[in-house]
C-alpha cells in the first residue's frame, strides 16, 4: 500500500497514529538540526519533520530532495507547536521514520504555487505541471461537481443521456466545420459536430421525449477568451413542449446548480427581455445587468443647433455614470481614446459634467445652452454629480461602441463584481439575418428554428421582421446557453428552406435524412444547449474558459504541449489520397 491517508486528511484526532503518505515535494526548509518538508497531493499539504539528531542518515536523505520529487513517507502523527491556520492539516505534522524516493524530478520551469512565476504560454506548454497548482485543480474539481449535479437534476426530470455520433455529414450553414478525411471513401470527408442538433431532433422523432448529453463540439472559428476550437455542451431536447416549458425546466437546472454549488438561492423567476429591448437599452444581446447605465436616446433633443456631428448622425445616445462629474480632463481623454480604438470604432466622445452645484460643463458648450443640457440631464434622470457620455453615428455601430463604453465604465467603477450574479432570459430574437455580400438571408440560429406563430405570414412579405421562437440565458453579460422551439411541420420547414435560398435538391442533400424522418410523425419539440466551459468559468470567477479546461488550446488553436496541429507523414497523406501544399513547403 503506497499510502494509508491523503496529504489533506490528517487532523489532531489522528495524533500518535502510524501512517504512510505519498505525494510531491512542495518545499523544503532547514532549521538547525531539523528539516521540514511539505508533501502535497490532490487533497492537500502535510508538514513532514526530519530530526538529524535522532536519524542523521534519514535527515541527510531528506536534504537531497528537490521540488516535485515523488516520495513515500511513514511516521507518527504529532501535534504541531507552531500551528498553521491557513491549511486544514495545520494542527499536525508527521515525524518521519522512513522515506522512499519514488521518482526524482527535474527542476520545474515555474513554481507550482497559486501565484506562479510562469506566464500563460509557459504554463500551457507544461500544462501537466500547471494542473498541479491548487487554483487550477479546484477549477476542474468544480467542473466535475457541476457536471455531476447537472446529470442528477436532469435524471430527476426524466431525461435520458444518449450519445450521438462524432463523425457526421458537413452542413456548412453555420460556423466552419473541422473535417476528417475518410480513408475507406477517398475524396470524401466527415465533419466533427458543431452541435448534435439534427441527431437530437431525430431522437425526438424516435420517441425519446427528454434527451441530454454532455458532449464535445467543434467549431473552426477565430478564438477569444470564451471560445475554444473544441468545447463541451450540456445539450438538451424535449418533446411536447412550448417555450415556457423549456425556460422553466432549465431555469430550474441553473437554480439547482447555484443552490448546490454556490449556496445561492434564486427565489424569484429570472427576468426576461426581448432581443429588441436588449439592443435598444444595452447595445448587446447579452447585457450585463449587474449595473444600470441603460442607453438613453437623444437625437430629438440635439438637432437644429448647428452641431454637424449630431445633426448628421442617424443615432445619438449615451449613458449616465453616477457620481463621475469629478472626472478630470485626463480621464475623459482616456475614455475618448478608448472608444476610438479600431476594435470599437467610434469617431469621438461627447461629455456633459453635471457638477454638485448644478452647473454644466460640456465638450459641446459652444453649440448647446444650459437649458439644452438641462433637458438632456432630465432625459437621463441625471443628478448633480453625474457624468453623461454620448456617442453618435450609424445606429448599429454606435450601439456596439456604446455597449463597450458602458462595460468599461462598469469596470472602472467596480460595478462588475464576480461574486454578484444577474440572470436574464433574452427572447424573441430575429429569425433571419441579411448578408449584403451574398444577398441572401441566413438563419440567426439554424434552419430548424421555429418562427413565432403570429409572424409566420411575414415569411412571404417581410422575412427580416420575423421573430424566432428562440431564447438565450445570459449571466453577467455572458451567454451561457441558448436554444429554440423547432419547426416540426414539414410545410413550414419547406418554406423556411426557400426563404434561406435552398433549392429542393440542396435541402434534400444536406438535411434529407431529417426531412424524411419528419414524414413519419415529428412531435412538437424544442431544446437548449449550455456551454459547460462558460458555466464553470462563471461559477469560478474566471476571465477565460481555458482555466477550467484540462488541456486547452491557445489563441491560435494550437496545443503547445503536444504540438497539435502537426504535419502528417507522407505515408498517411498517400493513404488518405491527400496532397497538401503546406506539406510540400
Amino acid at each position: 500500500m503506497y499510502r494509508t491517508h491523503t496529504c489533506g486528511e490528517l487532523r489532531l484526532s489522528d495524533t500518535d497514529k502510524n501512517v504512510t503518505l505519498a505525494g510531491w515535494v512542495q518545499r523544503t526548509r532547514k532549521m538547525g538540526g531539523m528539516t521540514f518538508i511539505d508533501i502535497r497531493d490532490r487533497y492537500g499539504i502535510t508538514q513532514l519533520v526530519f530530526n538529524h539528531e535522532n536519524n542523521p542518515e534519514l535527515c541527510d536523505q531528506a536534504n537531497k530532495l528537490g521540488r516535485e520529487f515523488v516520495i513515500q513517507v511513514s511516521g507518527i502523527v504529532k501535534e504541531r507547536s507552531n500551528k498553521n491556520k491557513n491549511i486544514p492539516t495545520g494542527d499536525i505534522e508527521l515525524i518521519v521514520s522512513n522515506l522512499v524516493i519514488l521518482h526524482a524530478s527535474d527542476v520545474p520551469p515555474f513554481t507550482i504555487e497559486d501565484d506562479s512565476d510562469g506566464g500563460d504560454d509557459l504554463r500551457m506548454q507544461y500544462r501537466y505541471l500547471d494542473l498541479r497548482r491548487n487554483c487550477v485543480r479546484k477549477n476542474l474539481e468544480l467542473r466535475h461537481k457541476m457536471t455531476f449535479e447537472v446529470r442528477r437534476y436532469l435524471d430527476q426530470q426524466n431525461f435520458l443521456e444518449i450519445e450521438t455520433p462524432m463523425l457526421i455529414k458537413s452542413t456548412p450553414e453555420g460556423a466552419r466545420d473541422f473535417v476528417v478525411p475518410s480513408r475507406m471513401n477517398p475524396g470524401e470527408f466527415y465533419a466533427l459536430p458543431q452541435s448534435p442538433q439534427t441527431f437530437k431532433q431525430l431522437l425526438m422523432v424516435s420517441g425519446f421525449d427528454r434527451y441530454f448529453q454532455v458532449v464535445k463540439c467543434f467549431r473552426d472559428e477565430d478564438l477569444r477568451a470564451d471560445r475554444q476550437p473544441e468545447f463541451t455542451q450540456i445539450d438538451c431536447e424535449m418533446s411536447f413542449v412550448e417555450q415556457e416549458d423549456v425556460l422553466n425546466t432549465f431555469e430550474g437546472m441553473i437554480k439547482h446548480l447555484f443552490k448546490e454549488i454556490k449556496k445561492i438561492d434564486f427565489t424569484e423567476p429570472f427576468p426576461r427581455m426581448t432581443w429588441a429591448d436588449a439592443m435598444k437599452y444595452y447595445g448587446s444581446d447579452k447585457p450585463d445587468l449587474r449595473f444600470g447605465m441603460r442607453f438613453v436616446e437623444l437625437k430629438d433633443l440635439t438637432i437644429g443647433k448647428d452641431f454637424g456631428v449630431f445633426d448628421n448622425a442617424e443615432y445619438v445616445a449615451g449613458i449616465c455614470a453616477e457620481g463621475c462629474a469629478t472626472y478630470t480632463r485626463k480621464q475623459l481623454d482616456e475614455l475618448t481614446e478608448f472608444v476610438k480604438r479600431p476594435q470599437i470604432g467610434a469617431k469621438g466622445l461627447v461629455y456633459v459634467r453635471y457638477d454638485e452645484n448644478g452647473a454644466f460643463k460640456s465638450s459641446v458648450d459652444k453649440f448647446y445652452s444650459t437649458e439644452d443640457l438641462l433637458k438632456w440631464a432630465e432625459r437621463f434622470n441625471a443628478k448633480p454629480g453625474d457624468l453623461i457620455l454620448i456617442l453618435a453615428g450609424d445606429r448599429i455601430k454606435t450601439q456596439k461602441a456604446l455597449c463597450e463604453l458602458r462595460l468599461e465604465m462598469g469596470n472602472r467603477l467596480g460595478l462588475r463584481n464576480k461574486d454578484k450574479f444577474a440572470p436574464l432570459w433574452v427572447i424573441d430574437f430575429p429569425l433571419l439575418e441579411w448578408d449584403e455580400e451574398t444577398q441572401r438571408y441566413y438563419a440567426m440560429h439554424h434552419p430548424f428554428t421555429s418562427p413565432k406563430p403570429e409572424d409566420i405570414a411575414l415569411l412571404d412579405t417581410d422575412p427580416g421582421k420575423v421573430r424566432a421562437n428562440a431564447y438565450d440565458m445570459v449571466f453577467n453579460g455572458v451567454e451561457l446557453g441558448g436554444g429554440s422551439i423547432r419547426i416540426h411541420d414539414s410545410e413550414l420547414q419547406d418554406k423556411m428552406f426557400k426563404v434561406l435560398g435552398f433549392t429542393e435538391e440542396k435541402a434534400q442533400y444536406q438535411f434529407g435524412f431529417l426531412i424524411n424522418a419528419f414524414k413519419y410523425g415529428a412531435p412538437p419539440h424544442g431544446g437548449l444547449a449550455f456551454g459547460l466551459d462558460r458555466l464553470v468559468s462563471l461559477f469560478a470567477g474566471l476571465d477565460s474558459i481555458r482555466d477550467c479546461i484540462a488541456f486547452p488550446k491557445n489563441n491560435s488553436g494550437r496545443d503547445t504541449m503536444s504540438g497539435a496541429p502537426s504535419v502528417l507523414d507522407e505515408s498517411q497523406l498517400e493513404e488518405l489520397q491527400l496532397k497538401l501544399d503546406i506539406h510540400d513547403k
